[in-house]
């Protein structure tokens, strides 16, 4: 996808940062939509459908934590990209974000080249969708469908935040294996984000709340596995 076609919506109360942070996205040639609070975040994604969502989390009347869990319970909007962004790096504010359905973290100041390169890596995953296998897999009780982007247990259709989806089909790709953490970490988030230590076990813990526990296993020190069936 070209950089003009793709939609960014930038939000923050403080003007400086979205008229800095803006021009350098506008620069790159994205297409860039602005708003000051999380209901203005949550109009705005209704209006626009942008690709990625990059949310303040300290805000006035609505803060970015609450703006995001509105968003992704808006129809069409559950799968995209949202990065919070914050000056804030207390682990409360990382997990409270996952929780959420956040897909990463930057944390500010950052330099404007670094910036760049972080919200580069994030938007090849827009890519990465556009290109996956379209055939429906089929995984015990569960159908992943990489078209729709949802997983299908026994019928019923979930749709899953972006992340989430990625790290279970990550898992069930291949029943039984064990998969290091560093490994999931590559996969699913990529060498181009850094996250937090927890972040695994958060969105595992948000896939045993939604899924079911009896698919997930916990191999501890090293990392994570899914089974189909189990004694």
């Amino acid at each position: 996808m070209k950089n003009s076609e793709i939609k960014i919506l930038l939000v923050d109360d403080e003007p400086d940062i979205l008229e800095i942070v803006g021009y350098n996205l506008k620069n790159e040639g994205y297409k860039i939509y602005t708003a000051k609070n999380g209901i203005e975040a949550i109009e705005s994604a209704k209006k626009h459908e942008p690709h990625l969502i990059i949310l303040d989390i300290m805000m006035p009347e609505m803060d970015g934590i609450e703006a995001c869990e509105k968003i992704r319970a808006i129809k069409g909007l559950e799968n995209v990209l949202i990065t919070f962004f914050t000056a804030r790096s207390e682990d409360y504010s990382q997990m409270a974000g996952f929780d959420v359905g956040a897909d990463d973290y930057i944390t500010k100041p950052i330099k404007p080249k670094v910036l760049i390169s972080k919200i580069k890596g994030l938007l090849r995953r827009v890519d990465d969708v556009n290109i996956s296998n379209s055939e429906k897999i089929n995984i015990g009780d569960f159908i992943i469908d990489r078209e729709e982007y949802v997983i299908v247990k026994n019928g019923e259709k979930m749709s899953l935040p972006r992340k989430e989806f990625e790290l279970f089909a990550l898992l069930a790709s291949k029943p039984g294996k064990v998969f290091k953490r560093d490994d999931i970490l590559d996969q699913v988030w990529g060498n181009d984000v850094v996250v937090g230590g927890r972040t695994i076990d958060v969105h595992i813990r948000k896939l045993r709340e939604k899924l079911g526990d009896d698919n997930f296993r916990t191999i501890k020190g090293v990392g994570y596995k899914f089974v189909i069936d189990e004694d």
